[in-house]
């Protein structure tokens, strides 16, 4: 059964993800409102933020013991070709207690070695390109998700909503207009719409608004 998916982006007021500053402190409390089983990052967004990290010692490919009662959420990654290679920098950040890398059949075996020599969960969805669908379902199989929301910026924001996995859009609207040329906006499919039904409006400080949506 696939979890309730929720995509959740701070923007600028012409829709653009990067360009201005975020309060990253508001954006995740009040991401924190939806207690998320898992959070679903695009591998490009780890891959750029920050962009460099310190590099891996031998004491980190021990993964940390699990923790009784821990709620936080699990972090799971699509990355089919095998680029995301600094989970040793993702594991000594607070915000997650276990880790997923979704892999297909094609995923070199070299990288899955990698992952497993780490402790990293495999959760193999796909031939070619990692089938968000049957990876949501996999998710709430064997690591009873139940709210994914999807961290990460358009690319993997259009796939999910095209696909018609997305349940709930929530913007965290900034008062500032961006105008870079290359725009990154937090969906960025080439054609078509996406219809949303508005659900609510909250005016927060400093000009800051959340809008949310249900995906109809």
């Amino acid at each position: 059964m696939k979890p309730r998916v929720i995509v959740y982006n701070a923007i600028s007021l012409d829709g653009q993800t990067t360009g201005f500053p975020v309060d990253l402190g508001l954006f995740y409390g009040l991401a924190g409102r939806w207690h998320e089983s898992v959070s679903l990052a695009g591998c490009d967004t780890l891959l750029s933020f920050p962009p460099e990290v310190p590099p891996e010692t031998p004491a980190d490919l021990a993964p940390p013991p699990a923790v009784p009662g821990d709620d936080r959420s699990i972090l799971a990654v699509p990355d089919s070709r095998g680029r995301l290679k600094r989970w040793h920098f993702l594991r000594a950040q607070p915000h997650w207690r276990d880790f997923v890398s979704l892999c297909t059949d094609r995923t070199p075996p070299e990288h899955l070695d990698y992952l497993r020599a780490r402790g990293i969960h495999v959760l193999k969805a796909g031939t070619d390109h990692v089938d968000l669908a049957r990876a949501l379902e996999e998710l709430a199989t064997h690591f009873g998700a139940k709210v994914v929301r999807v961290d990460s910026g358009g690319v993997l924001n259009s796939v999910l909503l095209r696909a018609g996995l997305v349940d709930e859009v929530h913007v965290l609207v900034h008062p500032v207009l961006v105008g870079q040329t290359k725009r990154r906006g937090f969906f960025e499919a080439t054609s078509g719409t996406v219809e949303l039904i508005p659900t609510g409006v909250e005016q927060l400080d400093h000009g800051l608004v959340l809008l949310s949506y249900r995906v109809g």
